[in-house]
Protein backbone atom coordinates (compact mmCIF):
# COMPACT_ATOMS: atom_id res chain seq x y z
CA UNK A 1 0.00 0.00 0.00
CA UNK A 2 1.42 3.19 -0.87
CA UNK A 3 1.13 6.08 1.46
CA UNK A 4 0.30 9.59 0.61
CA UNK A 5 1.52 11.14 3.61
CA UNK A 6 -0.36 13.19 6.08
CA UNK A 7 -4.41 13.00 5.09
CA UNK A 8 -7.24 14.90 7.04
CA UNK A 9 -10.48 14.63 6.71
CA UNK A 10 -12.92 17.27 6.57
CA UNK A 11 -16.88 16.09 6.49
CA UNK A 12 -19.38 18.76 5.87
CA UNK A 13 -22.71 17.63 7.70
CA UNK A 14 -25.91 20.14 7.58
CA UNK A 15 -27.41 21.68 10.29
CA UNK A 16 -30.59 23.35 11.20
CA UNK A 17 -29.42 24.47 14.70
CA UNK A 18 -26.14 25.66 14.65
CA UNK A 19 -25.58 26.00 18.29
CA UNK A 20 -27.33 23.09 19.49
CA UNK A 21 -24.73 21.17 17.06
CA UNK A 22 -21.70 22.71 18.66
CA UNK A 23 -23.40 21.85 21.71
CA UNK A 24 -23.84 18.30 21.29
CA UNK A 25 -20.43 17.57 19.47
CA UNK A 26 -18.93 19.62 22.67
CA UNK A 27 -20.81 16.77 24.96
CA UNK A 28 -19.10 14.24 23.11
CA UNK A 29 -15.65 15.39 23.82
CA UNK A 30 -15.01 17.52 20.56
CA UNK A 31 -13.51 21.04 20.83
CA UNK A 32 -14.54 23.29 18.00
CA UNK A 33 -11.75 25.63 16.45
CA UNK A 34 -13.19 29.00 16.94
CA UNK A 35 -10.90 30.18 13.70
CA UNK A 36 -12.96 28.26 11.48
CA UNK A 37 -16.27 29.01 13.23
CA UNK A 38 -18.81 31.50 12.46
CA UNK A 39 -22.61 32.45 12.05
CA UNK A 40 -22.70 29.78 9.18
CA UNK A 41 -20.37 27.24 10.36
CA UNK A 42 -18.61 25.37 13.20
CA UNK A 43 -14.95 23.22 12.61
CA UNK A 44 -15.51 20.49 15.02
CA UNK A 45 -12.23 18.71 16.32
CA UNK A 46 -12.34 14.94 16.38
CA UNK A 47 -8.62 14.64 16.34
CA UNK A 48 -5.44 16.44 14.43
CA UNK A 49 -6.72 14.78 11.03
CA UNK A 50 -10.22 14.69 11.34
CA UNK A 51 -12.80 17.53 11.55
CA UNK A 52 -16.53 17.77 10.66
CA UNK A 53 -17.65 21.14 9.30
CA UNK A 54 -21.27 21.66 10.50
CA UNK A 55 -22.38 24.43 8.20
CA UNK A 56 -26.38 25.94 8.57
CA UNK A 57 -28.73 24.04 5.92
CA UNK A 58 -28.46 27.67 3.57
CA UNK A 59 -24.86 27.43 3.40
CA UNK A 60 -24.29 23.35 2.95
CA UNK A 61 -26.54 24.30 -0.07
CA UNK A 62 -23.81 26.74 -1.91
CA UNK A 63 -21.49 24.11 -1.79
CA UNK A 64 -23.41 21.83 -4.01
CA UNK A 65 -25.43 21.63 -6.88
CA UNK A 66 -27.89 18.81 -6.15
CA UNK A 67 -30.85 19.03 -3.27
CA UNK A 68 -29.82 18.92 0.37
CA UNK A 69 -31.21 16.15 1.87
CA UNK A 70 -33.10 15.82 5.43
CA UNK A 71 -30.97 13.87 7.49
CA UNK A 72 -33.81 12.46 10.19
CA UNK A 73 -35.13 10.99 6.73
CA UNK A 74 -32.73 9.57 4.30
CA UNK A 75 -29.13 8.34 5.00
CA UNK A 76 -26.48 10.43 3.26
CA UNK A 77 -23.42 8.55 4.84
CA UNK A 78 -22.87 6.78 7.84
CA UNK A 79 -18.99 7.70 9.44
CA UNK A 80 -18.06 5.21 12.11
CA UNK A 81 -15.12 6.07 14.90
CA UNK A 82 -13.09 3.67 16.52
CA UNK A 83 -12.93 3.93 20.36
CA UNK A 84 -10.63 2.15 22.70
CA UNK A 85 -13.06 -0.26 24.56
CA UNK A 86 -16.71 -0.94 24.79
CA UNK A 87 -16.77 1.07 27.82
CA UNK A 88 -15.82 3.78 25.30
CA UNK A 89 -18.43 3.26 23.02
CA UNK A 90 -20.96 2.97 25.76
CA UNK A 91 -19.78 6.37 27.13
CA UNK A 92 -19.63 8.38 23.96
CA UNK A 93 -22.96 7.07 22.81
CA UNK A 94 -24.70 7.68 26.35
CA UNK A 95 -22.82 11.41 26.19
CA UNK A 96 -24.49 11.96 22.50
CA UNK A 97 -27.89 10.56 23.74
CA UNK A 98 -27.83 13.14 26.95
CA UNK A 99 -27.04 15.91 24.82
CA UNK A 100 -30.56 14.97 22.53
CA UNK A 101 -28.86 12.71 20.18
CA UNK A 102 -30.98 9.17 19.12
CA UNK A 103 -30.05 5.90 19.12
CA UNK A 104 -31.57 4.71 16.11
CA UNK A 105 -31.22 0.78 17.36
CA UNK A 106 -29.71 -2.07 19.50
CA UNK A 107 -25.93 -2.43 19.94
CA UNK A 108 -24.11 -4.79 17.42
CA UNK A 109 -22.20 -7.30 19.18
CA UNK A 110 -20.14 -9.89 17.10
CA UNK A 111 -17.70 -10.76 19.89
CA UNK A 112 -14.80 -9.60 18.09
CA UNK A 113 -16.72 -6.35 18.02
CA UNK A 114 -19.03 -3.78 19.62
CA UNK A 115 -20.66 -1.05 17.94
CA UNK A 116 -23.54 1.32 18.70
CA UNK A 117 -24.86 4.16 16.19
CA UNK A 118 -26.23 7.51 17.77
CA UNK A 119 -27.64 10.19 15.26
CA UNK A 120 -27.35 13.69 15.90
CA UNK A 121 -29.87 16.08 17.00
CA UNK A 122 -30.10 16.56 12.85
CA UNK A 123 -30.43 12.99 12.11
CA UNK A 124 -26.64 13.25 10.78
CA UNK A 125 -25.45 9.24 11.62
CA UNK A 126 -22.46 8.48 13.23
CA UNK A 127 -21.46 4.75 14.54
CA UNK A 128 -19.37 3.96 17.46
CA UNK A 129 -17.02 0.66 17.49
CA UNK A 130 -14.29 -1.07 19.75
CA UNK A 131 -12.37 -4.04 17.45
CA UNK A 132 -10.27 -6.70 19.43
CA UNK A 133 -6.87 -5.93 18.33
CA UNK A 134 -6.38 -9.64 17.08
CA UNK A 135 -9.67 -8.90 14.68
CA UNK A 136 -8.82 -5.74 13.33
CA UNK A 137 -5.18 -7.12 12.59
CA UNK A 138 -5.94 -10.23 11.55
CA UNK A 139 -9.55 -10.24 10.06
CA UNK A 140 -12.84 -11.57 12.19
CA UNK A 141 -12.41 -15.60 13.28
CA UNK A 142 -13.74 -17.97 10.76
CA UNK A 143 -17.12 -19.54 12.14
Amino acid sequence: MHALGMTSIFVNIPTTDLERSMAFYRALGCDINPNFTDENAACVVWSDEIFFMVLTREFFATFTQKPVGEPKEWAQASLSFSRDSRADVDEIVEAGLAAGGTEPGPAQDYGFMYSRDLDDPDGNSLGFLYMDPTAAEQGPPAE
